[in-house]
Protein backbone atom coordinates (compact mmCIF):
# COMPACT_ATOMS: atom_id res chain seq x y z
CA UNK A 1 0.00 0.00 0.00
CA UNK A 2 3.33 2.03 0.94
CA UNK A 3 4.39 1.55 -2.43
CA UNK A 4 1.55 2.45 -4.68
CA UNK A 5 0.71 5.51 -2.69
CA UNK A 6 4.68 6.06 -3.75
CA UNK A 7 4.22 5.42 -6.78
CA UNK A 8 0.89 7.91 -7.43
CA UNK A 9 3.04 10.60 -6.32
CA UNK A 10 5.82 10.16 -8.49
CA UNK A 11 2.92 10.34 -11.07
CA UNK A 12 1.23 13.57 -9.60
CA UNK A 13 4.91 15.03 -9.59
CA UNK A 14 5.63 14.30 -13.13
CA UNK A 15 2.21 15.71 -14.04
CA UNK A 16 2.52 19.03 -11.89
CA UNK A 17 6.17 20.38 -13.73
CA UNK A 18 4.15 20.19 -17.18
CA UNK A 19 3.10 23.71 -18.52
CA UNK A 20 -0.62 23.77 -20.14
CA UNK A 21 0.86 23.72 -23.34
CA UNK A 22 2.60 20.37 -22.49
CA UNK A 23 0.00 19.16 -20.77
CA UNK A 24 -3.00 19.37 -23.58
CA UNK A 25 -0.56 17.77 -25.95
CA UNK A 26 0.48 14.74 -24.03
CA UNK A 27 -1.09 11.36 -26.09
CA UNK A 28 -2.77 8.59 -24.83
CA UNK A 29 0.32 6.30 -25.43
CA UNK A 30 2.71 8.75 -23.10
CA UNK A 31 0.74 8.12 -20.38
CA UNK A 32 0.25 4.40 -21.02
CA UNK A 33 4.14 4.15 -21.25
CA UNK A 34 4.46 5.89 -18.10
CA UNK A 35 2.39 3.60 -16.58
CA UNK A 36 4.42 0.88 -17.84
CA UNK A 37 7.51 2.37 -16.26
CA UNK A 38 5.43 2.48 -12.94
CA UNK A 39 4.77 -1.27 -12.63
CA UNK A 40 8.03 -1.86 -13.89
CA UNK A 41 9.81 -0.11 -10.78
CA UNK A 42 6.90 -1.71 -8.93
CA UNK A 43 8.05 -5.28 -9.67
CA UNK A 44 12.04 -4.02 -9.05
CA UNK A 45 10.93 -2.76 -5.41
CA UNK A 46 9.11 -6.54 -5.06
CA UNK A 47 12.04 -8.10 -6.07
CA UNK A 48 14.41 -6.28 -3.59
CA UNK A 49 11.99 -6.70 -0.39
CA UNK A 50 12.13 -10.39 -1.40
CA UNK A 51 15.75 -10.91 -1.63
CA UNK A 52 16.49 -8.87 1.66
CA UNK A 53 17.31 -10.96 4.56
CA UNK A 54 17.39 -10.38 8.53
CA UNK A 55 21.23 -9.98 9.74
CA UNK A 56 21.45 -12.35 12.34
CA UNK A 57 21.97 -11.26 16.06
CA UNK A 58 25.31 -12.84 16.50
CA UNK A 59 25.68 -11.16 20.58
CA UNK A 60 22.89 -12.52 21.50
CA UNK A 61 23.96 -15.45 23.04
CA UNK A 62 26.77 -14.01 24.38
CA UNK A 63 25.10 -11.39 26.06
CA UNK A 64 22.62 -14.30 27.43
CA UNK A 65 25.88 -16.18 28.96
CA UNK A 66 27.25 -13.07 30.57
CA UNK A 67 23.88 -11.83 32.49
CA UNK A 68 23.41 -15.20 33.86
CA UNK A 69 26.92 -15.08 34.71
CA UNK A 70 26.61 -12.24 37.17
CA UNK A 71 23.57 -13.09 38.20
CA UNK A 72 25.38 -15.97 39.78
CA UNK A 73 28.20 -13.86 40.74
CA UNK A 74 25.15 -11.27 42.86
CA UNK A 75 23.59 -14.87 43.88
CA UNK A 76 26.79 -15.67 45.74
CA UNK A 77 27.96 -12.69 46.67
CA UNK A 78 24.50 -12.26 48.68
CA UNK A 79 24.79 -15.68 50.01
CA UNK A 80 28.52 -14.94 51.59
CA UNK A 81 27.25 -11.64 53.28
CA UNK A 82 24.27 -14.04 55.23
CA UNK A 83 27.00 -16.37 56.23
CA UNK A 84 29.01 -13.60 57.52
CA UNK A 85 26.04 -11.73 59.18
CA UNK A 86 25.23 -15.37 60.67
CA UNK A 87 28.84 -16.01 61.73
CA UNK A 88 29.05 -12.73 63.66
CA UNK A 89 25.62 -13.48 65.49
CA UNK A 90 26.95 -16.34 66.65
CA UNK A 91 30.34 -14.75 67.57
CA UNK A 92 28.58 -11.70 69.59
CA UNK A 93 26.94 -14.53 71.39
CA UNK A 94 29.48 -15.81 72.88
CA UNK A 95 30.90 -12.85 74.02
CA UNK A 96 29.58 -10.75 77.30
CA UNK A 97 27.37 -8.05 77.20
CA UNK A 98 29.04 -4.44 78.39
CA UNK A 99 26.49 -1.56 78.71
CA UNK A 100 26.48 2.30 80.82
CA UNK A 101 23.03 3.74 81.77
CA UNK A 102 20.96 5.63 84.39
CA UNK A 103 21.03 2.02 86.41
CA UNK A 104 24.76 1.86 86.58
CA UNK A 105 27.41 0.12 84.83
CA UNK A 106 26.32 -3.47 83.86
CA UNK A 107 28.52 -6.80 82.55
CA UNK A 108 26.54 -9.69 81.60
CA UNK A 109 28.02 -12.57 80.36
CA UNK A 110 26.26 -14.10 77.00
CA UNK A 111 23.53 -16.04 78.00
CA UNK A 112 22.65 -13.70 81.15
CA UNK A 113 23.02 -15.74 83.60
CA UNK A 114 25.67 -14.14 85.06
CA UNK A 115 26.05 -10.73 85.38
CA UNK A 116 27.73 -7.94 87.69
CA UNK A 117 25.50 -4.06 88.51
CA UNK A 118 27.87 -1.45 90.13
CA UNK A 119 25.95 1.39 90.95
CA UNK A 120 25.98 3.81 94.31
CA UNK A 121 24.66 6.41 96.27
CA UNK A 122 26.06 9.85 97.24
CA UNK A 123 24.00 12.16 99.49
CA UNK A 124 25.83 15.37 100.37
CA UNK A 125 23.87 17.38 103.05
CA UNK A 126 24.01 20.52 105.48
CA UNK A 127 22.07 21.01 108.39
CA UNK A 128 21.12 24.72 109.71
CA UNK A 129 19.47 24.57 113.17
CA UNK A 130 17.95 27.92 114.35
CA UNK A 131 17.48 28.98 118.46
CA UNK A 132 19.37 26.06 119.59
CA UNK A 133 20.56 28.06 122.46
CA UNK A 134 23.97 27.13 121.25
CA UNK A 135 24.14 23.83 120.30
CA UNK A 136 27.68 22.76 119.95
CA UNK A 137 28.09 20.47 116.54
CA UNK A 138 25.00 20.74 115.05
CA UNK A 139 25.51 23.41 112.31
CA UNK A 140 27.65 22.22 109.58
CA UNK A 141 27.91 20.00 105.93
CA UNK A 142 28.30 16.49 106.28
CA UNK A 143 28.65 12.90 103.74
CA UNK A 144 25.21 12.08 105.12
CA UNK A 145 25.87 8.78 102.67
CA UNK A 146 28.88 7.43 100.44
CA UNK A 147 28.00 3.78 99.26
CA UNK A 148 29.23 1.83 96.39
CA UNK A 149 26.89 -0.73 95.45
CA UNK A 150 27.74 -4.00 94.47
CA UNK A 151 24.76 -6.40 92.91
CA UNK A 152 24.71 -8.86 90.54
CA UNK A 153 23.86 -12.42 89.60
CA UNK A 154 25.41 -15.54 89.44
CA UNK A 155 24.42 -18.97 87.49
CA UNK A 156 20.46 -17.90 86.71
CA UNK A 157 18.74 -18.03 90.25
CA UNK A 158 21.32 -16.70 92.64
CA UNK A 159 21.46 -12.94 93.42
CA UNK A 160 23.82 -11.31 95.76
CA UNK A 161 23.74 -7.65 97.27
CA UNK A 162 27.06 -5.50 98.84
CA UNK A 163 26.58 -2.45 99.97
CA UNK A 164 28.81 -0.65 102.40
CA UNK A 165 28.79 2.95 103.81
CA UNK A 166 31.63 5.34 103.95
CA UNK A 167 28.87 8.52 105.58
CA UNK A 168 29.00 10.64 108.24
CA UNK A 169 26.04 9.18 110.52
CA UNK A 170 25.73 5.66 108.67
CA UNK A 171 24.06 4.25 112.07
CA UNK A 172 22.31 7.64 112.58
CA UNK A 173 24.88 9.09 114.58
CA UNK A 174 27.64 11.04 113.97
CA UNK A 175 30.57 8.49 113.57
CA UNK A 176 31.54 7.79 110.33
CA UNK A 177 33.11 4.39 111.03
CA UNK A 178 32.87 2.79 107.53
CA UNK A 179 29.74 -0.28 108.00
CA UNK A 180 28.38 -2.47 106.17
CA UNK A 181 24.82 -2.04 105.60
CA UNK A 182 23.58 -4.94 102.82
CA UNK A 183 25.08 -7.98 103.02
CA UNK A 184 22.87 -11.14 101.32
CA UNK A 185 22.57 -13.59 98.79
CA UNK A 186 18.76 -14.17 97.26
CA UNK A 187 17.80 -17.66 95.77
CA UNK A 188 14.96 -17.26 93.46
CA UNK A 189 13.12 -20.21 92.85
CA UNK A 190 9.94 -18.53 91.23
CA UNK A 191 8.70 -14.27 91.96
CA UNK A 192 6.51 -16.07 94.27
CA UNK A 193 9.11 -18.25 96.38
CA UNK A 194 12.77 -16.31 96.96
CA UNK A 195 15.03 -17.55 100.02
CA UNK A 196 17.03 -14.59 101.48
CA UNK A 197 20.00 -14.95 103.72
CA UNK A 198 22.67 -12.05 105.29
CA UNK A 199 22.08 -9.04 106.31
CA UNK A 200 19.68 -6.99 104.89
CA UNK A 201 16.08 -4.40 106.19
CA UNK A 202 13.71 -5.75 108.29
CA UNK A 203 10.41 -6.21 106.68
CA UNK A 204 8.32 -4.17 109.22
CA UNK A 205 7.87 0.06 108.54
CA UNK A 206 6.88 1.25 104.98
CA UNK A 207 9.05 4.06 104.86
CA UNK A 208 12.25 2.34 106.27
CA UNK A 209 11.97 0.13 103.38
CA UNK A 210 11.91 2.33 100.83
CA UNK A 211 15.72 3.21 99.55
CA UNK A 212 17.04 5.71 100.62
CA UNK A 213 17.79 7.47 97.55
CA UNK A 214 13.72 7.72 96.77
CA UNK A 215 13.14 8.68 100.66
CA UNK A 216 11.00 12.60 100.54
CA UNK A 217 12.77 14.10 102.99
CA UNK A 218 16.52 14.25 104.12
CA UNK A 219 15.66 12.20 107.13
CA UNK A 220 12.74 9.91 107.44
CA UNK A 221 9.63 10.58 110.31
CA UNK A 222 9.74 9.63 113.70
CA UNK A 223 8.05 6.17 113.39
CA UNK A 224 11.16 4.89 111.93
CA UNK A 225 12.42 5.51 115.07
CA UNK A 226 10.60 2.31 116.62
CA UNK A 227 11.82 -0.01 113.64
CA UNK A 228 14.80 -2.18 113.06
CA UNK A 229 16.56 -1.00 110.55
CA UNK A 230 19.03 -4.11 108.97
CA UNK A 231 19.53 -7.48 110.35
CA UNK A 232 21.19 -9.97 110.05
CA UNK A 233 19.02 -13.24 109.26
CA UNK A 234 17.11 -15.65 106.49
CA UNK A 235 13.62 -14.67 104.97
CA UNK A 236 11.15 -16.45 102.87
CA UNK A 237 9.50 -14.02 100.58
CA UNK A 238 7.69 -13.61 96.72
CA UNK A 239 4.96 -11.54 95.04
CA UNK A 240 2.19 -13.28 94.39
CA UNK A 241 0.01 -12.58 91.18
CA UNK A 242 2.04 -9.97 89.71
CA UNK A 243 2.79 -8.07 92.48
CA UNK A 244 -1.11 -7.78 93.72
CA UNK A 245 0.37 -9.28 97.23
CA UNK A 246 3.83 -9.87 98.67
CA UNK A 247 5.17 -11.16 101.99
CA UNK A 248 8.30 -12.13 103.80
CA UNK A 249 8.57 -14.09 106.83
CA UNK A 250 12.06 -14.74 108.50
CA UNK A 251 14.11 -15.36 111.59
CA UNK A 252 16.73 -12.57 112.15
CA UNK A 253 19.20 -11.92 115.29
CA UNK A 254 17.03 -9.21 116.24
CA UNK A 255 17.97 -5.52 116.47
CA UNK A 256 16.94 -2.92 119.20
CA UNK A 257 14.60 0.29 118.01
CA UNK A 258 16.41 2.29 114.69
CA UNK A 259 19.32 -0.50 114.95
CA UNK A 260 21.55 -1.35 112.20
CA UNK A 261 23.10 -5.02 113.42
CA UNK A 262 26.65 -5.26 113.89
CA UNK A 263 26.98 -8.56 111.95
CA UNK A 264 26.95 -10.31 115.04
CA UNK A 265 24.03 -11.62 117.80
CA UNK A 266 24.29 -9.96 121.13
CA UNK A 267 22.54 -12.53 122.68
CA UNK A 268 20.79 -16.13 122.45
CA UNK A 269 17.08 -15.81 121.27
CA UNK A 270 16.06 -14.99 118.21
CA UNK A 271 13.45 -12.42 116.51
CA UNK A 272 11.15 -13.33 114.23
CA UNK A 273 9.80 -10.67 111.59
CA UNK A 274 7.00 -10.75 108.73
CA UNK A 275 5.22 -8.30 106.45
CA UNK A 276 2.35 -8.99 104.48
CA UNK A 277 1.42 -5.67 101.99
CA UNK A 278 -1.48 -5.36 98.89
CA UNK A 279 -1.81 -3.62 95.80
CA UNK A 280 -5.31 -5.23 94.83
CA UNK A 281 -5.66 -3.06 91.67
CA UNK A 282 -2.47 -2.97 89.99
CA UNK A 283 -2.76 -4.56 87.03
CA UNK A 284 -6.53 -3.60 86.94
CA UNK A 285 -6.39 -0.68 84.41
CA UNK A 286 -8.28 1.62 87.14
CA UNK A 287 -6.00 4.18 87.61
CA UNK A 288 -7.18 6.48 90.69
CA UNK A 289 -6.54 2.98 92.62
CA UNK A 290 -3.90 1.15 90.33
CA UNK A 291 -1.28 2.47 92.77
CA UNK A 292 -2.90 1.94 95.71
CA UNK A 293 -1.46 -0.44 98.53
CA UNK A 294 -1.64 -1.27 102.08
CA UNK A 295 0.06 -3.86 104.44
CA UNK A 296 1.13 -5.10 108.08
CA UNK A 297 4.46 -5.09 109.29
CA UNK A 298 5.73 -7.11 112.45
CA UNK A 299 8.21 -8.36 114.65
CA UNK A 300 8.47 -9.95 118.00
CA UNK A 301 11.62 -11.66 119.83
CA UNK A 302 12.47 -12.19 123.40
CA UNK A 303 15.22 -10.64 125.10
CA UNK A 304 17.79 -11.85 127.79
CA UNK A 305 18.60 -8.55 130.33
CA UNK A 306 21.98 -8.16 130.11
CA UNK A 307 23.03 -5.99 127.82
CA UNK A 308 22.00 -2.64 126.11
CA UNK A 309 21.86 -3.12 122.52
CA UNK A 310 18.45 -4.48 122.84
CA UNK A 311 17.22 -0.95 123.77
CA UNK A 312 17.05 1.91 120.68
CA UNK A 313 19.96 3.14 118.85
CA UNK A 314 21.93 5.75 120.91
CA UNK A 315 21.68 8.67 117.98
CA UNK A 316 22.59 12.18 119.08
CA UNK A 317 23.94 11.50 122.19
CA UNK A 318 25.77 8.04 124.31
CA UNK A 319 22.89 6.15 125.65
CA UNK A 320 19.88 4.54 123.98
CA UNK A 321 17.32 6.21 123.36
CA UNK A 322 14.90 8.25 120.58
CA UNK A 323 15.77 11.04 118.04
CA UNK A 324 14.10 13.98 116.24
CA UNK A 325 14.05 14.31 111.73
CA UNK A 326 17.33 16.52 113.00
CA UNK A 327 19.25 13.33 114.20
CA UNK A 328 19.00 15.19 117.98
CA UNK A 329 18.33 12.92 120.74
CA UNK A 330 15.24 14.29 122.71
CA UNK A 331 14.55 10.65 125.05
CA UNK A 332 16.78 8.69 126.99
CA UNK A 333 16.91 5.71 129.48
CA UNK A 334 18.83 7.48 131.52
CA UNK A 335 17.88 7.41 135.18
CA UNK A 336 20.39 8.50 137.82
CA UNK A 337 23.03 6.40 139.17
CA UNK A 338 20.88 2.83 137.56
CA UNK A 339 21.36 0.91 134.33
CA UNK A 340 18.29 0.38 131.85
CA UNK A 341 18.45 -2.83 130.14
CA UNK A 342 16.05 -5.04 127.69
CA UNK A 343 14.47 -8.07 129.72
CA UNK A 344 11.62 -9.82 127.84
CA UNK A 345 9.83 -9.94 125.50
CA UNK A 346 9.69 -6.73 122.82
CA UNK A 347 7.20 -6.60 119.88
CA UNK A 348 5.95 -4.49 117.22
CA UNK A 349 3.01 -3.90 114.93
CA UNK A 350 2.75 -1.25 111.69
CA UNK A 351 -0.18 -1.00 109.97
CA UNK A 352 0.91 1.45 106.95
CA UNK A 353 -0.07 2.16 103.13
CA UNK A 354 0.29 4.67 100.14
CA UNK A 355 -1.52 6.11 97.69
CA UNK A 356 -0.13 7.73 94.28
CA UNK A 357 -2.57 8.88 91.51
CA UNK A 358 -0.58 10.97 88.82
CA UNK A 359 1.06 13.37 90.00
CA UNK A 360 -0.20 13.03 93.85
CA UNK A 361 1.52 10.56 96.66
CA UNK A 362 0.23 10.07 100.40
CA UNK A 363 2.14 7.44 102.42
CA UNK A 364 0.50 6.49 106.09
CA UNK A 365 2.21 4.34 109.16
CA UNK A 366 1.37 3.63 112.13
CA UNK A 367 3.75 2.04 114.64
CA UNK A 368 3.49 0.53 118.11
CA UNK A 369 6.68 -1.08 119.96
CA UNK A 370 6.24 -2.40 123.17
CA UNK A 371 9.23 -3.55 125.07
CA UNK A 372 10.02 -5.03 128.11
CA UNK A 373 12.81 -3.35 129.98
CA UNK A 374 14.11 -3.40 133.53
CA UNK A 375 16.72 -1.45 135.45
CA UNK A 376 19.56 -2.56 137.64
CA UNK A 377 21.92 -0.73 139.86
CA UNK A 378 20.57 2.18 142.59
CA UNK A 379 16.90 1.31 143.64
CA UNK A 380 16.70 -1.39 141.12
CA UNK A 381 13.37 -1.73 139.87
CA UNK A 382 11.25 -4.77 138.15
CA UNK A 383 10.48 -4.83 134.65
CA UNK A 384 7.53 -3.35 132.95
CA UNK A 385 6.39 -3.35 129.77
CA UNK A 386 6.77 -0.04 127.52
CA UNK A 387 4.19 0.68 124.72
CA UNK A 388 5.64 3.68 122.48
CA UNK A 389 3.59 4.59 119.62
CA UNK A 390 4.40 7.04 116.71
CA UNK A 391 2.98 7.69 113.52
CA UNK A 392 3.45 9.82 110.11
CA UNK A 393 1.14 11.50 107.32
CA UNK A 394 3.29 12.39 104.23
CA UNK A 395 1.92 13.77 100.94
CA UNK A 396 3.82 15.13 97.39
CA UNK A 397 2.97 16.68 94.47
CA UNK A 398 4.85 16.58 91.55
CA UNK A 399 4.22 20.06 90.13
CA UNK A 400 5.95 19.24 86.29
CA UNK A 401 3.42 16.66 85.92
CA UNK A 402 5.25 13.28 86.23
CA UNK A 403 3.62 10.65 87.98
CA UNK A 404 4.52 10.23 91.79
CA UNK A 405 6.44 6.93 92.90
CA UNK A 406 6.93 4.71 95.78
CA UNK A 407 9.95 4.23 94.17
CA UNK A 408 12.53 6.25 92.09
CA UNK A 409 10.82 9.35 90.31
CA UNK A 410 11.96 9.82 86.56
CA UNK A 411 11.72 13.18 84.73
CA UNK A 412 10.00 13.76 81.39
CA UNK A 413 12.22 15.98 80.37
CA UNK A 414 15.99 15.92 82.15
CA UNK A 415 17.45 19.08 82.77
CA UNK A 416 19.22 20.35 79.80
CA UNK A 417 19.71 24.49 79.70
CA UNK A 418 20.44 24.28 75.97
CA UNK A 419 17.07 22.57 75.23
CA UNK A 420 15.23 24.58 77.69
CA UNK A 421 14.75 22.01 79.63
CA UNK A 422 14.56 22.02 83.68
CA UNK A 423 13.46 18.14 84.88
CA UNK A 424 11.19 17.50 87.71
CA UNK A 425 9.73 19.52 90.43
CA UNK A 426 7.75 18.52 94.04
CA UNK A 427 6.67 19.12 96.63
CA UNK A 428 6.17 18.14 99.55
CA UNK A 429 4.78 18.01 103.38
CA UNK A 430 5.05 15.70 106.27
CA UNK A 431 3.29 15.42 110.19
CA UNK A 432 4.47 12.86 112.47
CA UNK A 433 4.88 11.93 116.29
CA UNK A 434 6.20 9.45 118.67
CA UNK A 435 4.48 9.22 122.00
CA UNK A 436 6.71 7.52 124.94
CA UNK A 437 5.03 5.59 127.44
CA UNK A 438 4.12 7.20 130.78
CA UNK A 439 5.52 4.19 132.59
CA UNK A 440 8.73 5.03 131.56
CA UNK A 441 8.85 7.88 133.68
CA UNK A 442 10.37 8.17 136.24
CA UNK A 443 12.26 5.01 136.72
CA UNK A 444 13.51 4.58 133.67
CA UNK A 445 14.19 8.13 131.77
CA UNK A 446 14.16 11.22 133.68
CA UNK A 447 11.52 13.35 132.86
CA UNK A 448 13.25 16.96 133.93
CA UNK A 449 15.60 16.24 130.78
CA UNK A 450 13.15 13.87 128.43
CA UNK A 451 10.10 14.35 126.70
CA UNK A 452 7.26 12.04 126.64
CA UNK A 453 6.50 13.33 123.35
CA UNK A 454 7.67 14.97 119.85
CA UNK A 455 5.37 15.83 117.11
CA UNK A 456 7.44 17.59 113.70
CA UNK A 457 6.09 18.93 111.00
CA UNK A 458 8.28 19.55 107.43
CA UNK A 459 8.12 21.68 103.94
CA UNK A 460 10.08 20.76 101.16
CA UNK A 461 10.84 21.24 97.41
CA UNK A 462 12.58 18.72 95.42
CA UNK A 463 14.66 18.96 92.33
CA UNK A 464 14.95 15.92 90.39
CA UNK A 465 17.56 17.34 87.73
CA UNK A 466 17.37 13.59 86.12
CA UNK A 467 16.69 9.79 87.42
CA UNK A 468 20.20 10.10 89.14
CA UNK A 469 21.09 13.63 90.36
CA UNK A 470 18.49 15.48 92.60
CA UNK A 471 18.65 18.62 94.71
CA UNK A 472 16.21 18.97 97.57
CA UNK A 473 15.99 21.37 100.80
CA UNK A 474 13.20 21.20 103.04
CA UNK A 475 11.93 22.87 107.17
CA UNK A 476 11.59 20.75 109.70
CA UNK A 477 10.09 22.04 113.24
CA UNK A 478 9.36 19.78 116.33
CA UNK A 479 8.61 20.39 119.22
CA UNK A 480 8.14 18.33 122.76
CA UNK A 481 6.15 17.77 125.90
CA UNK A 482 8.06 16.76 128.68
CA UNK A 483 11.79 17.27 129.39
CA UNK A 484 13.04 21.10 128.92
CA UNK A 485 15.68 21.52 131.49
CA UNK A 486 17.37 24.52 130.67
CA UNK A 487 20.47 23.86 132.48
CA UNK A 488 21.20 20.59 130.98
CA UNK A 489 24.71 20.52 128.63
CA UNK A 490 24.15 17.18 126.61
CA UNK A 491 21.22 15.53 124.66
CA UNK A 492 18.27 15.03 125.82
CA UNK A 493 18.14 17.62 128.03
CA UNK A 494 19.45 20.23 125.78
CA UNK A 495 17.03 19.59 122.83
CA UNK A 496 14.16 19.09 124.57
CA UNK A 497 13.92 22.54 126.25
CA UNK A 498 13.27 24.28 123.32
CA UNK A 499 11.44 23.43 119.60
CA UNK A 500 14.06 22.18 117.17
CA UNK A 501 13.65 24.16 113.91
CA UNK A 502 16.08 22.91 111.11
CA UNK A 503 16.76 23.66 107.48
CA UNK A 504 18.06 20.67 105.73
CA UNK A 505 19.57 20.60 102.13
CA UNK A 506 21.17 17.82 99.73
CA UNK A 507 22.99 17.14 96.65
CA UNK A 508 22.42 13.64 95.64
CA UNK A 509 23.96 11.13 93.23
CA UNK A 510 22.25 7.68 92.90
CA UNK A 511 22.88 5.40 89.89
Amino acid sequence: MKRQWACAGLVFALLARQSPAQEAGTSTNDIKALLQRIQELEQKVRVLEQNQKPVPDTNAAAREEKIQALDQQVRILQRNRELDQEAAEAKAKEFPRISLGADGFVFRSADTNFGVQLGGVLQVDSRSFFEDHGIVGNDGLLLRRARPILAGTVYRDFDFLFVPDFGTGNNGGSASTPTIFDAYINYRYRPELQLRGGKFKSPVGLEQLQADRDIMFNERALPTDLVPNRDVGFALWGELFGGVASYSVGIYNGDGDARNSNNSDFEDDKAFEARVFFQPFKNSGIAPVEKLGFGLGGSYESMQGTNTTGLPNTTGASLPGYATVGQQQFFAYNPAGATVVADGQHWRLSPQGYWYYGPFGLLAEYVISNQRVTRSGTNAQPAVNLNNTAWQVAGSWVVTGEDAVYGTLTPRHPFNLTSGDWGAWQLVARYSELDIDSDAFPLFSNPQTSASRAQECSIGVNWYLNRNVMLKTSFAHTWFKGGGNGSATSAPGNVSSQAENVLFTRFQLAF
